[in-house]
């Protein structure tokens, strides 16, 4: 069964929810994801039986209980191991992997990469709330550096990951950014993740507000957000600010981000948004934008493009191999082998 195709019934984002009580803390960035993606499932109108949500541990690997779908909490870090076992074995399901900064990016970076670099056909939502909320506060593989924590009281002293440089890093095909709070956009974004054939990470900006509180507010405070974050769109110009009045422009090898009208600049020196440009170049331009160089957070769909998948690739290769042997029984495969009678 095609996992795209429309089924006759259509189905509501109440289809998609579990009976069990949802226990994330009150205020948790992982209910404003969980409403998301209940969402973006009726928007894909998938069937919840053709649905499988896998998790590793931690806050957000709680999320499998939430879904009314087939669901694996796995074992910390393994998440995306056991998905692309899942996807493999059954290619017809939808396969989501829920999971964390610390999850995902510490003890689970090497399945990570792998997955991402084997193009499996699975969608990874990374919750990025730059620390370790299960355990109870210590610094993640995203914190910045000097992060005073229970585990580093005095500041740590290693810089962080950033997701998108791990994710084009291993050839990926996909990814996107997007913020707890600005609902709309973030279902758009999961619904997109979930059309694109091979692995889709979306990282979600996501607050802990028991141990790391506030810790995105200088972009998602609605005060400022429109100022200090674009929302890229393929095929449109990168335009943000609240009267969309700045740009990106490239200077040279670097992004630069004017104001519309002013320093000679014009409309039509604002870069277009291409995610499906296979030279990653800019993508990755754009994912490392910050705040700190001048720059607006990107948000959004930041590279989409179209690349064989591992799992089409393993059923391919069964299909040919089974068309060229004639063995179709065990017993028939284990007598061609060196076999001797005991008596």
């Amino acid at each position: 069964m095609d996992i795209n195709l429309k089924l006759a019934s259509s189905h509501q984002s109440k289809d998609y929810k579990s009976d069990q009580y949802v226990r994330w803390c009150p205020g948790c960035g992982d209910h404003a994801l969980l409403n998301c993606l209940h969402k973006a499932m009726a928007e894909l109108d998938i069937e919840p039986h053709m649905t499988a949500v896998i998790s590793g541990i931690g806050c957000s690997s709680r999320l499998p209980y939430y879904m009314n779908t087939y669901g694996f909490h796995t074992i910390h870090g393994r998440g995306a191991a056991i998905a692309t076992g899942v996807k493999t074995a059954k290619p017809e399901l939808s396969v989501w992997l829920a999971t964390g900064d610390g999850d995902c990016l510490a003890i689970g970076g090497n399945h990570f990469i792998h997955a991402v670099r084997r193009n499996v056909d699975i969608n990874i939502l990374l919750l990025n709330n730059k620390i370790y909320g299960l355990t109870k506060g210590q610094f993640s593989p995203t914190s910045d550096r000097g992060f005073v924590s229970k585990s580093s009281p005095f500041g740590t002293v290693e810089d962080p990951f950033h997701p998108i440089e791990l994710t084009l890093g291993a050839r990926g095909t996909f990814f996107a950014r997007c913020i707890d709070v600005d609902l709309a956009n973030t279902t758009g974004i999961l619904a997109d993740a979930a059309r694109h054939k091979g692995t889709s990470v979306v990282e979600i900006l996501q607050n802990c507000v028991i141990f790391n509180d506030a810790i995105h507010e200088n972009i998602v405070d609605k005060a400022w957000r429109a100022e200090r974050t674009i929302m890229l769109k393929h095929g449109e110009k990168m335009l943000f600010g609240a009267n969309k009045d700045k740009g990106l422009v490239m200077d040279g090898w670097t992004l630069k981000a004017v104001t519309i009208g002013q320093e000679g600049y014009t409309i039509d020196d604002v870069l277009v948004h291409d995610t499906t440009t296979i030279d990653n170049t800019l993508h990755m331009k754009l994912g490392l934008m910050s705040l700190e160089s001048g720059l607006p957070v990107a948000l959004g769909v930041i590279r989409d493009v179209k690349s064989p998948t591992y799992n089409d690739g393993v059923e391919e290769q069964i299909t040919t191999v089974q068309s060229k042997n004639k063995i179709r029984k065990l017993k028939d495969y284990l007598m061609t082998k060196d076999i001797w009678e005991v008596k």
